[in-house]
């Protein structure tokens, strides 16, 4: 910061607003903290009385709030993403469409330790909606030092993409839905317009359900009729409690599935098995899933419509916010549901 004469002011950004007071008329702001002054300014400058101003020089080695600002938010931007206009040296970054997003939380955490500047996002891993705010970049000083952003144009180019939205893939999911009270008409599948109202809800199809009584072999007959009709995953419900007669995780296993977990460390959705018959995953649901708005279903399935391929630790990872509170009137994703640091 320094003082100049206002004739040389031209190009510069104010460090301070400038009040101008019209006897009888108006007392209010003329320039804003910011404002890089124009050579049409030079005069109102001059009315106001103001011969000499505190500025920041802006040159080779330094960047306005808001230059630096979207630069800032152009470097972190991936795919499925759209950038607000920088104001007040922030940028607004907003889901370009609907789908999971996506924070690399190591370069969020590089970014953030360079001083005079931050990044804030949502949690990575939850369903948005297009148009959303799901992160916002701030430049903290008036003018910055470009060394800066090109510490932070290198980490997003080591972790490129930094926040992204991916688009959910439109799967063909089979439902196999065992227990021999529902199989025998005793009872009627409740499970069934659950799943087709969520997968709908996600883009994706149910391509047949198939009802069998709890029997291991029948399981195992229904996975490999579904996996030859092209189901893209496989959804298996009832049968998943540690009862003896509850065979539907021994079904999964005879059918040939590579076991990632069984159980869960979210609640509700303890009792949740994951499974890869190849690259088609095959999902044991709980029965909360059923009765429950929110469960360990919301939290993996999305991630799976997106093309990912989970492993164990991705399950076990869930535990630190896994724990969902049952509210009155559910909020999720607005929540802390699934949402651990």
């Amino acid at each position: 910061m320094r003082v100049i004469p206002v004739y040389q002011a031209e190009g510069m950004v104010l460090c301070h607003d400038i009040t101008e007071i019209i006897p009888g008329k108006r007392k209010g702001r003329a320039f804003k903290k910011g404002h890089v002054i124009r050579k049409e300014d030079i005069d109102k400058l001059l009315n106001i009385g103001k011969e000499n101003i505190y500025v920041w020089e802006v040159n080779d080695k330094t960047l306005h709030e808001n230059e630096a600002a979207a630069r800032f938010a152009k470097a972190v931007a991936g795919p499925g993403v759209v950038l607000a206009e920088a104001a007040e040296g922030k940028v607004e970054i907003k889901a370009g469409r609907t789908g999971l997003i996506k924070v690399n939380i190591d370069a969020l955490d590089r970014i953030n330790d360079i001083e005079q500047i931050a990044i804030a996002t949502l949690h990575s891993n939850q369903m948005v909606t297009e148009g959303k705010k799901i992160a916002a970049c701030k430049i903290v000083p008036l003018v910055i030092g470009t060394e800066k952003l090109q510490r932070i144009e290198q980490i997003c180019t080591d972790y490129q993409p930094v926040v992204m939205v991916k688009q959910l893939l439109p799967y063909k999911v089979g439902v196999v839905t065992t227990g021999s009270e529902i199989y025998h008409g005793r009872i009627k599948d409740c499970f069934g317009p659950v799943l087709t109202e969520k997968f709908e809800g996600l883009g994706s199809s149910v391509l047949r359900q198939v009802f069998v009584p709890d029997d291991v072999s029948e399981i195992v007959k229904a996975i490999h009729g579904l996996l030859a009709e092209g189901a893209d995953m496989i959804v298996t419900t009832g049968g998943m409690s540690v009862d003896p007669d509850d065979v539907t995780p021994s079904g999964i296993r005879a059918a040939g599935g590579l076991i990632v977990t069984y159980g869960a460390p979210t609640l509700p959705g303890a009792m949740f098995m994951l499974a890869y018959f190849g690259i088609v995953p095959v999902l044991g649901l709980p029965g909360c899933v059923m009765y429950h708005k929110s469960t360990i279903f919301d939290l993996v399935v999305p991630r799976l419509l997106a093309g990912e391929v989970l492993d164990r630790r991705d399950i076990t990872k869930l535990g630190h916010g896994g724990l969902c509170l049952v509210c009155e009137e559910c909020r999720y994703p607005e929540c802390g549901f699934g949402k651990g640091i």
